[in-house]
């Protein structure tokens, strides 16, 4: 009986896609995006005239790009409004998260601010614009500061982060911090803002709890 019941146990490994008649061709795309360990990933899709098929995430697909993670929680945010800003966000260790952020309805302008102190980036941001329509994610390494601004209404995303939610080791930076400079898209309107948002403070008065080592 034991047996029987091993035989039956689902295995993650081996062909990706197979239940969808894809073989191997869920391929995976991966592409650096100016600072140390922040990537766009974006999978393969597959579609026709009923929609399209795709593999948000898969073990063996990411761990051929060294990016598999002990992912323990899914996260989903949803914002109504137009330019609606969330951020900058992140954990100080040690609860540190990595992100795996996508978009499944709307656009959003997505943000990573590298706040490693002693990092020869530090201080420095890099942005990309996450699309349902696209399906491209992007990977927020601990470290980095995390923040999004929504380019449509009724938004929803969902990110994969690898430790628990922690009250005491939540921490925000000012989304309009001037020596960051983040370029938002906002096109001269007010971000839509929330009280813990609005009162955070810049990144030289916050002690991140990161230390930069080549």
């Amino acid at each position: 009986m034991n047996s029987a019941r091993q035989s039956m146990q689902p295995i993650c490994d081996g062909l990706s896609g197979t239940g969808s008649g894809k073989g191997t061709l869920m391929s995976l795309e991966v592409r650096p995006l100016g600072l140390a360990g922040v990537l766009e990933v974006t999978p393969a899709r597959f579609g026709d005239h009923r929609g399209f098929f795709t593999e948000s995430w898969n073990s063996t697909r990411f761990a051929e790009h060294d990016l598999d993670r002990k992912w323990c929680q899914d996260n989903h945010s949803f914002s109504a409004d137009l330019h609606t800003l969330r951020g900058l966000h992140f954990q100080t260790p040690p609860f540190a998260q990595t992100k795996l952020v996508r978009v499944i309805t709307g656009a959003v302008f997505d943000v990573a601010v590298d706040i490693r102190f002693g990092s020869p980036t530090f201080g420095q941001w890099t942005g990309i614009t996450l699309k349902a329509e696209t399906g491209n994610q992007i990977l927020v390494p601990k470290g980095f500061a995390h923040g999004f601004l929504t380019l449509t209404r009724d938004v929803h995303i969902t990110y994969k982060v690898d430790a628990a939610y922690s009250q005491e080791h939540d921490r925000s930076i000012a989304w309009n911090d001037q020596t960051i400079g983040i370029e938002w898209p906002l096109d001269g309107a007010l971000p839509k803002l929330s009280g813990k948002d609005e009162a955070a403070g810049q990144l030289a008065d916050t002690e991140t709890g990161f230390r930069f080592s080549a």
